[in-house]
This record gives C-alpha cells, sequence and structure tokens, in this order.
C-alpha cells in the first residue's frame, strides 16, 4: 500500500459511522432506534467506500453526524431552549420547552420524545412524553422524575432556565381517535400519568367527543400526586372520574373532603382492578402506564377481569 492508499484508508475510517453505546437507546422500542440508524448509515458508508465516492454520504447520514434539525423528526434532533423548570415533588419537575415560532409538536396524543443528554462523558437518550395539549402552539412541557444513580438525572439535574435541550420523535404506536373507544379506563403509576394528561386534553377541549374517562392514579402519599389541580378540573366533566390509589398512606382523614370518597389506600391489585373494570359505564379499553413491574401487573390483573389484549394497551 503506497502513501496515498493508506492516506485514503484512514480518511475512510475517520468517516465511519460510531456504533452507538447502550446508554444511547432509550429502550422504548422506538422506530427507528438509535441502533437502526447506525445500521443504516454504516451501510451507506459501506458502499460508498466499495465505490469510493464520498458524495453517497452526503446529506443522508444520521443525527449524531449531520447535527439538529430545524423541525421535529424521528431522526434527527430539535434545540429546544427551556423556558421554566418548576418543581413538584423533592424529585419531580414540570419543565416547558420552547419550540421555533409558534410551531406545533405534531404529536398524537399520547406519543413519546426521545431525548438526549450527557452525563459522565457518555451519551444517553431516554423516553418522555409532553403533557401539553398536541394543539399547543410555541411550546411543550414534560414531567420528569429524577433519579439519585440515573445518568440521564444528574445531565437534567444541570439545567437552568435557558439552556437546551436536543429532542427527537415523535414515537408511540396509541394513536387516539375521537370516540373509538365507549370508555377509557386509566391506571397510571407516577410519572405513568404522562401519556394519559394529553388524551385527556383531547377528549375534555372536543365538544363532539362523548369517550367515558375513568382515570386511576397511583402515587405514594397525597402530597406527590402530580397535577393536582388539572386532575381535580377534568374530574368536573360530565364524562371524566378520578380516582387515586396512595401506598403509603392509610388514612382518608388526613385527605382533604374532596379526595376522600375517591382514595384507596395500599397498592392497586386484583379486587380493585375487578370493581373498577364492573363499574365502567361503557365497555372499558385500558390504558396502563407505569413501571415494568406495575404495567407486567396490570395486564396480569386485566386480563383476569375477564379483558383481552386487544382491550387494553401497555405504554
Amino acid at each position: 500500500m503506497d502513501q496515498r492508499e493508506g492516506h485514503d484508508a484512514e480518511a475512510w475510517l475517520q468517516l465511519k459511522p460510531v456504533e452507538p453505546l447502550p446508554s444511547q437507546c432509550c429502550g422504548s422500542g422506538c422506530s427507528p432506534c438509535v441502533f437502526d440508524l447506525y445500521s443504516r448509515d454504516l451501510e451507506r458508508w459501506e458502499a460508498a467506500r466499495a465505490r469510493n465516492d464520498r458524495s453517497l454520504l452526503s446529506g443522508e447520514q444520521s443525527p449524531e453526524a449531520q447535527g439538529c434539525s430545524t423541525k421535529l423528526s424521528p431522526e434527527t434532533f430539535l434545540a429546544c431552549h427551556i423556558s421554566t423548570i418548576e418543581k413538584l415533588t423533592k424529585d419531580t419537575y414540570h419543565v416547558r420547552f420552547t419550540l421555533p415560532g409558534n410551531s406545533q409538536l405534531g404529536l398524537h396524543p399520547g406519543q413519546h420524545l426521545i431525548l438526549r443528554g450527557i452525563a459522565d462523558g457518555l451519551e444517553i437518550q431516554r423516553a418522555y412524553t409532553p403533557i401539553s395539549p398536541v394543539t399547543a402552539e410555541g411550546y411543550f412541557d414534560v414531567l420528569i422524575k429524577c433519579y439519585q444513580t440515573g445518568l440521564m438525572s444528574r445531565y437534567m439535574e444541570s439545567w437552568r432556565t435557558g439552556d437546551t435541550a436536543f429532542w427527537r420523535g415523535p414515537f408511540g404506536s396509541f394513536l387516539y381517535e375521537p370516540n373509538k373507544y365507549g370508555e377509557l379506563l386509566m391506571l397510571a403509576a407516577g410519572t405513568g400519568l404522562a401519556p394519559m394528561v394529553p388524551i385527556l386534553h383531547n377528549i375534555t377541549d372536543n365538544a363532539d367527543d362523548e369517550t367515558f374517562v375513568t382515570l386511576v392514579g397511583c402515587f405514594k402519599t397525597f402530597e406527590s400526586i402530580y397535577l393536582k389541580t388539572f386532575l381535580q378540573e377534568q374530574a368536573r366533566f360530565w364524562n371524566v372520574r378520578t380516582f387515586f390509589v396512595l401506598s403509603q398512606e392509610d388514612s382518608p382523614e388526613q385527605l382533604p373532603w374532596s379526595y376522600r370518597e375517591k382514595t384507596h389506600f395500599g397498592r392497586l391489585g386484583q379486587e380493585l382492578v375487578d370493581e373498577l373494570v364492573a363499574c365502567c359505564r361503557r365497555k372499558p379499553f385500558t390504558l396502563v402506564c407505569g413501571s415494568s413491574a406495575f404495567t407486567e401487573d396490570m395486564a396480569r390483573c386485566l386480563q383476569s377481569a375477564g379483558l383481552t389484549e386487544d382491550s387494553y394497551f401497555l405504554f
């Protein structure tokens, strides 16, 4: 190999796509995943190298190589400035991001986005569902819980108003349609409430949508319930009911009067799921979101309550 061939080989190696780290996959089954984008870019690189034609690489690279987009896309990241950060509980934040102009995200209610961050020199990606109405213009809101040992949490705790975050999407196969279901039974644990919020917005903002909703929010304590004002407002609509399950409280006397009749204590289990399914006013379609353990447990409970797999969706 002469010197020129050596330089060419080195130049091609510098153009070779870098395989993502496991931390760069959010684990939510997104399509395309960062590994899908890597495989696509690697195949393109190999074809370009075989033909010794670098023009085959131009304009078609992954977001990591291409930079950021001017609009939301599943493949390219959109830079969004942080406009407000509100602390809801000791470890959960309500964060608002600005969008270019008065643009909209273009999501269906309940779809999620992927956030890219850097912590300890590692690039990481995680999935979050906006809680703002899908019709919101110029902004979107996200509910974010931070964990002591989480890399993404470490990155997010460094955020300040005016900082920039990078998002891509939308993702998610559940696409809500008005009046498709007689009743939605929503079972949410903690920040699993997030995908339910824009769906609720969509139903109650549409006077022609007569879908009944029964929402069950599972939290540790009354103080840890997110978005209390929003949920109270939603419960005033004729077709919406809200219930709560508190795992670390056991006395209704400690709760405000407006919560006492609709709050259960302990954990959401088979007996209560049976009761909830039975008290639905129409045949329910169930949405479930929470930890993997919660989601698996609810799937078993719903099947035991007589629901078939096509009668519920697990976020």
